[in-house]
């Protein structure tokens, strides 16, 4: 039976920036209407923005002293300013959403429901996405079905960074510091009571996605090579393969040969040797991956610097 719990929770905010400028007022009139009656913070990590979004920020806290900044020396990334922001809060619960207001604050109370219910994990499940072309929304669909196919740890299709984490949670996440981030799956890998929220994701209020293909496709790459060692798998598999119908073509070559067949088609040949050798490329590439993600490890950099902060 799942225990209620009937207090008030503090709540901590964690919003990565870059380039909201327009948004962020916005954002904070919409959350202050949904937090009222809570103890909270809202922390802004600005991920290295060219525009006002700083000194937008900035003028919210010199109004609310429960608005706070952190500053990143550079763009370190969605992932890695999330991250910044989930080793500062103070909060009972944190909930992560996005600047772009596409992450509806009237979703909060109905997360907060669930929590109070027992769930150390509260996602919101993206049912309709607008805004967003053809293209995105289908690749998104085969990359949530092609990692859980080929991975232990199920993520949940259609789920985002929009979530709330129970304190236990984001204790946990603060150990683990690997520098290829996929915090959705992290997330799903750590296990806890995690459950789902349907919301229907609205369009972009201001500004630009900084998701684009390229960016999308290294989250993908992240994902997949982070949670699963079957591409490694496939690569001997392959290699396998390919060797075994080697072995069937050297034995025919011989029974002609010796049957005083000549073995004619230097076409053949060539496409055998090609096909062989774009074997070999991809199977090293794959491994190339994985070393490249091993040395990224080893080096023990921190996954982001602070340049300053407020409020914090």
């Amino acid at each position: 039976m799942i225990q209620i719990a009937s207090r008030l929770p503090f709540i901590s905010l964690v919003i990565p920036v870059l380039n909201e400028e327009v948004n962020i007022p916005i954002l904070y009139k919409g959350l202050k209407r949904y937090l009222v009656k809570y103890q909270y913070e809202i922390i802004f990590i600005n991920d290295g923005s060219t525009d006002e979004s700083t000194k937008k920020i900035k003028q919210l806290h010199s109004k609310d002293s429960r608005v706070k900044l952190i500053n990143l020396s550079k763009n370190f990334g969605h992932q890695m300013a999330i991250t910044c922001g989930l080793d500062f809060v103070r909060g009972e619960v944190a909930i992560v959403m996005d600047a772009d207001l596409q992450d509806p604050p009237e979703l909060i109370p109905a997360m907060l429901a669930k929590w109070r219910m027992g769930y150390d994990v509260v996602y919101g499940i993206r049912t309709q996405r607008f805004g967003e072309s053809f293209f995105k929304k289908s690749t998104a669909d085969i990359f949530y079905k092609t990692l859980n196919f080929l991975s232990p740890t199920k993520v949940p299709p259609n789920a985002g960074d929009f979530r709330l984490l129970s304190k236990r949670v984001v204790m946990e996440l603060r150990h683990a510091r690997e520098y290829q981030r996929f915090l959705r799956g992290i997330v799903s890998w750590m296990g806890f009571r995690q459950i789902g929220i349907p919301y229907r994701r609205q369009g972009r209020f201001a500004g630009k996605s900084k998701y684009n293909s390229f960016a999308m496709f290294k989250l993908g790459l992240n994902a997949l090579f982070s949670f699963s060692l079957f591409p490694l798998r496939i690569a001997s598999l392959v290699g396998i393969m390919t060797a075994a119908g080697a072995a069937f073509y050297v034995i025919y070559a011989l029974i002609v040969t010796l049957q005083g067949i000549t073995v004619r088609g230097w076409s053949s040949l060539v496409v055998l040797i090609l096909f062989l050798g774009s074997i070999q490329l991809v199977s090293l590439g794959i491994i190339g991956e994985y070393l490249g993600r091993i040395y990224e490890e080893i080096k023990k950099r921190p996954l982001y610097i602070i340049d300053s902060t407020l409020g914090i």
